[in-house]
């Protein structure tokens, strides 16, 4: 007890050195990093595949800094013209900084508002107008205003799947004539038909569509659409069904498109 009592007491002191304690959260952006680059690749992508090639044109001129875009081009404060990547007009522009390319665009967008706008009217004044809003839809696309006309399960427009029209479809073709007149642009005539439950050794498709799409063309001239304005007529068949399934009546159907100018 007394040899112990006189022993030193060593202490040993352990020296903890934290290196780099300040990359501690390093990690968190270099995350944000990544992040942000992946939204903007995501980005890029929904661009590329909801853009037209005239609308990423407007992109790529606005982020072009060769290119000189003043507010009247820009169309708005931001990239887009302040306006969606669906609106036609605001990414028309051809990268002049002027109004020379995007007038004539506009101008024909609100002709094409105009005659849907008509179209719609006119088929409220119709005694038909609720047999023509159950056969007709409108859309304005790249290629321009398409008028498309189909049947349903209650009624086709055509008997018996000839190419012999019903008189709603003669009425409907009367309307979309008349409106169509409110515009020089020409006309293209797109005859569809629904997939057939039976295979047939040789398909009936081709041969009624491109009936059908005869028949059309004589009713529109008729109806006082002047021959010169028909640039041209597509029998489809049942290749480009509208909704499934293929036999369903709603791919039958005609359409119609007033053409753009400059398509």
């Amino acid at each position: 007890m007394a040899a112990n009592a006189g022993a030193p007491i060593i202490i040993k002191r352990k020296k903890i050195v934290v290196e780099d304690g300040h990359h501690g959260g390093a990690w968190k952006v270099a995350y944000a990093d990544f992040v942000t680059a992946m939204m903007a690749f995501f980005m890029l992508m929904w661009l590329l595949n909801a853009t037209t090639e005239k609308q990423r044109k407007g992109i790529a001129d606005y982020f072009n800094p060769t290119i000189p875009v003043t507010r009247v081009s820009g169309g708005g404060d931001g990239a887009l013209g302040g306006d969606s990547v669906f609106t036609e007009d605001s990414l028309a522009q051809s990268g002049t900084g002027g109004l020379d390319s995007k007038a004539p665009a506009s101008a024909e967008q609100a002709l094409f508002e105009e005659i849907d706008e008509s179209l719609t009217a006119l088929a409220g004044e119709s005694m038909l107008s609720t047999e023509i809003a159950r056969h007709i839809v409108t859309r304005v696309t790249d290629r321009g205003l398409v008028v498309e006309l189909f049947d349903t399960p209650e009624q086709s427009l055509f008997y018996d799947a000839s190419a012999t029209p019903n008189p709603l479809l003669e009425r409907l073709l009367e309307v979309v004539s008349e409106v169509f007149e409110l515009a020089s642009n020409p006309l293209e005539i797109g005859v569809h038909t629904k997939a057939e439950p039976i295979v047939h050794r040789v398909p009936q498709g081709w041969a009624l569509s491109s009936e059908r799409a005869m028949v059309i063309r004589d009713l529109i001239e008729r109806s006082g659409t002047s021959a010169d304005r028909i640039a041209r007529l597509q029998a489809n068949a049942d290749r480009s069904p509208a909704t499934d399934p293929p036999i369903a009546e709603r791919n039958s159907r005609i359409e119609l498109v007033l053409l753009r100018m400059n398509f």
